[in-house]
């Protein structure tokens, strides 16, 4: 590799020519300099680029970099569908100069080396469970997908999104991932200005049309919508969680229920359980003897859950930690879990609590692989292995991915 500026690699502004390696966790590719490692972005492996260093002091561990000028192209390169996504962008997408099919096995690659790295596994027990990022229903060729888009406002009042490590706002008058309502200018949400906020959140139902549009919090009209999943209707208050692609809750119910193999008169754990999605779906497959326990920490989510399970009889729901609960008398023993915590993970507490209650399969829904891979090498540690893993392109065009991992007592 040769330094194209001046010798001062480690300084923001300078650039160097890199050789582009293997991808990494967080929407950017490896590669090395001066014997320093260099995290790429806009860049994919097998390329050589001209990248200019964006972050990394002098005594830095690795140095941050935007690749600025392709001098060897990957096969799988592409023109970007967005003006913005673009070295000094907005910093929401991170794969868009990648071909769909690329930008998954890229997020598979990423999904295998935590597990192996973080997770402990074997390159035989990686290939056994193939870790092939699926596609689902509900976007236009990785477009048009996102139903829910939290906007920053700048100065002059107008929306858009960050750039990448910073706080600086680029406008935008369209977003391409963003669902049609959201970019609509009948709206008005990205053609008008927003004098004196910081940030507008909104929120499209795909299957009433229903729209939620929160100012710095503050509801403008519509306080809640409802989704369609799973043959039932959801409540959602404001900017609740609710999945972002149209195609996610069909997909992820399907996988879990895949997963457990739910039989009449189980007891399942629903943990982290949202507005009820899981614990709705899955309480029919139980039966009259069946029990569901599901459990949120949040006061709204639960609200929610409760106005959307009222007639499911054999669901219990509880408002508290889930860390608390299952150190409490309720918790003893279950056949099935539905983990689903925030992108931090389960962790150390939980994972070992749910090891004690015996179940005979978790289905573990993560939004991170890196927590995910943790928390996977915690449950070896207590009886509990890997026995299958399906992952799912929930988010084109940026570096996210979703996995629903099946755990089972080792045999």
């Amino acid at each position: 590799m040769t330094q194209a500026g001046s010798q001062v690699g480690s300084q923001v502004g300078s650039q160097v020519e890199l050789e582009i390696g293997a991808v990494a966790h967080g929407g950017h590719c490896v590669a090395r300099h001066e014997g320093r490692v260099v995290f790429v972005r806009h860049a994919l492996p097998g390329e050589r680029v001209r990248a200019v260093i964006t972050d990394g002091a002098d005594d830095a561990r690795f140095l941050r970099a935007d690749a600025v000028e392709v001098l060897v192209a990957a096969p799988d390169r592409v023109e970007p569908p967005c003006e913005h996504a673009r070295p000094g962008g907005c910093g929401g997408c991170d794969f868009q100069h990648a071909a769909l099919p690329a930008q998954r096995a890229l997020k598979g690659a990423v999904v295998r080396e935590q597990l192996s790295r973080l997770g402990g596994l074997s390159v035989a027990a990686l290939n056994a469970l193939g870790c092939v990022v699926e596609p689902v229903a509900g976007d236009r060729e990785g477009l048009g997908w996102r139903t829910r888009v939290r906007f920053a406002v700048d100065a002059q009042g107008q929306a858009g999104l960050r750039r990448h490590r910073s706080h600086d706002v680029v406008p935008l008058e369209r977003c391409p991932i963003a669902w049609d309502a959201i970019n609509d200018p009948a709206n008005g949400l990205l053609a008008q200005t927003w004098p004196g906020r910081s940030e507008l959140a909104v929120a499209v139902s795909t299957s009433s049309g229903e729209q939620v549009v929160l100012a710095d919090g503050e509801p403008l009209g519509r306080s809640r919508l409802t989704e369609r999943a799973a043959g039932r209707d959801w409540r959602v208050t404001g900017a609740g969680f609710w999945q972002v692609h149209p195609g996610a809750a069909a997909a992820l119910v399907s996988a879990v229920r895949e997963a457990l193999a739910p039989a009449a008169g189980e007891h399942l754990l629903d943990l982290y359980a949202g507005v009820g999605l899981f614990a709705g779906a899955l309480a029919p497959d139980l039966g009259a003897d069946g029990r569901v326990d599901a459990v949120e920490a949040d006061e709204t989510a639960v609200k929610d859950a409760r106005r959307n399970l009222h007639d499911l009889r054999t669901v219990r729901l509880v408002h508290a930690r889930v860390d608390s609960w299952l150190r409490g008398p309720d918790a003893t023993s279950c056949d099935l879990v539905v983990l689903d915590p925030p992108r931090t993970g389960a962790g150390k507490t939980v994972v070992a609590r749910l090891a004690a209650l015996g179940p005979r399969a978790i289905a573990y829904v993560a939004c991170d692989p890196a927590s995910l891979a943790r928390d996977v090498g915690i449950f070896a540690g207590l009886g509990y292995e890997l026995a299958g893993l399906r992952a799912f392109d929930l988010f084109p065009m940026t570096h996210h991915v979703e996995c629903v991992a099946l755990l089972r007592p080792t045999r």
